[in-house]
């Protein structure tokens, strides 16, 4: 039977969630407060450039996530630019230079490791020692620590943490690796490193803004199939009615209703519901602590090109090295030119720093590990910080899952649990797509994750 859903923010959860309900043939509406879409991943416009919040990287083992950008009309080939996994550091800057070849999983990583450039022998064999240890455990830890503390007991060496597995979880995780889960982090590994398909671990970079990768399309997708996005449209009032329908604050009523905004923002409106059947859920939502993403973007003369798409960079704050991945804009999209991206996970100390001292902080660091003096003056600067754009991902942390507590009222974003604890992903845009697919099929057939 055709049903009138509502889902309440359409950042990647809140549009995954209504292409389902769309693709299911029932009709629905998006609210979304804000008047672009994508909620914590999405474009914006600095000095008449357009420009995303977050400067981000996908894998191929993000297979919800590509599903639904076909699904929406759109070529992940034209739009995002695929290496395989890699983490390479500039020559001469402490780094190092380690790239999967186009082999079987997992002879391209057993080859990455063989070939790669600035490991000891020691730091080779500890983390080929990581790799077995997990594919012996089924990449499955059932009692939980921290990421240092893992790397710890399977004696990973310094160099090894510095330049892997420290980025490798700031990137994935948005935590620093000694408060950060190493189960979650482990679920990471299992789904790229640890794949049976060596695709899964390549590494996607969107050339087109968020915005345009899949809400844009996802709008377009609802509406041709008979459904609403309406942009500018807070909803700041739930009500449950006596028929087992949804009340929204403007009158509309509905079959059901996906709340699809933060963690912060789904909790105040759960609590003008008063009852105490959402209690549970509010307070773990409540509980979560937010970690800053910020981004710093570098505009220089358009002749300027990187040897390579993007670099690992070692940070080193007590040297005002604050980047962690800088990329070059202009080898992905032309119209970008010279501009380059530097990223900064877990970036709350970073951006107390503020944006000028920051900035040029930033472009000193870019001039002196990538030995290019001209770097230091670049024409302007743009810092974006996402002071919430993810929740610290931690040991053991109690989350909430798609069902609210109340019968057809469900939650969807990157912070619920999957309905096997075991395979949680952290705050990523992945996650958020899978929660809202999940959070889709469950109000329809009835059957959430708790």
């Amino acid at each position: 039977m055709k049903q009138r859903y509502a889902v309440i923010g359409a950042g990647w959860a809140g549009c995954a969630a209504a292409m389902e309900l769309a693709r299911a043939g029932h009709s629905v509406t998006v609210f979304e407060a804000a008047r672009t879409l994508g909620g914590r991943a999405r474009r914006v416009e600095r000095e008449s450039t357009i420009l995303d919040n977050g400067q981000h990287i996908l894998l191929g083992a993000y297979t919800e996530t590509l599903r639904l950008i076909k699904l929406a009309g759109q070529d992940p080939a034209e739009l995002i630019l695929t290496l395989p996994l890699q983490m390479r550091y500039p020559a001469g800057s402490g780094g190092m230079d380690f790239i999967a070849p186009r082999l079987p999983a997992p002879l391209h990583l057993a080859w990455a490791l063989l070939r790669a450039k600035g490991l000891l022998r020691a730091d080779k064999l500890a983390l080929m020692r990581f790799s077995t240890a997990m594919r012996w455990m089924g990449w499955q830890l059932y009692n939980d620590c921290t990421v240092s503390e893992l790397l710890q007991r399977f004696d990973q060496t310094e160099r090894l943490n510095q330049l892997m597995w420290h980025p490798l979880c700031l990137a994935a995780l948005n935590t620093p690796p000694e408060r950060a889960s190493a189960r979650v982090f482990i679920n990471v590994l299992r789904d790229s490193l640890g794949a049976s398909r060596r695709r899964a671990s390549d590494m996607l970079i969107p050339k087109a803004n968020l915005t345009s990768l899949l809400p844009d399309a996802a709008s377009r997708y609802i509406a041709q199939h008979g459904g609403e996005v309406r942009t500018g449209a807070k909803v700041a009032v739930l009500q449950a009615l006596s028929d087992s329908r949804w009340q929204l604050d403007d009158g509309e009523s509905f079959d059901g209703v996906i709340v699809a905004t933060s963690s912060v923002q789904a909790a105040s409106l759960l609590q003008g519901l008063q009852d105490p059947r959402l209690d549970d859920v509010i307070t773990k939502m409540q509980a979560f602590t937010p970690e800053a993403i910020s981004t710093c973007y570098l505009q220089y003369d358009a002749s300027l090109r990187l040897d390579l798409p993007f670099y690992a960079l070692v940070d080193a704050p007590q040297q005002q090295h604050w980047g962690q991945f800088v990329f070059d804009r202009g080898q992905l999209d032309a119209s970008q030119a010279g501009l380059l991206a530097v990223v900064i996970s877990a970036s709350g100390p970073a951006a107390e720093q503020g944006h000028s001292p920051l900035a040029q902080a930033i472009a000193a660091q870019l001039a002196q590990v990538l030995q290019r003096p001209a770097l230091a003056q670049p024409l302007w600067t743009q810092l974006i910080t996402e002071k919430r754009a993810t929740f610290a991902c931690t040991p053991n942390q109690a989350r909430p899952g798609n069902a609210s507590g109340m019968p057809g009222l469900l939650l969807a974003g990157d912070y619920t649990a999957n309905e096997d604890r075991t395979q949680d992903y952290p705050a990523t845009i992945e996650s958020a797509v899978r929660s809202g697919v999940a959070a889709a099929r469950g109000i329809i057939t009835g059957k959430v994750a708790k």
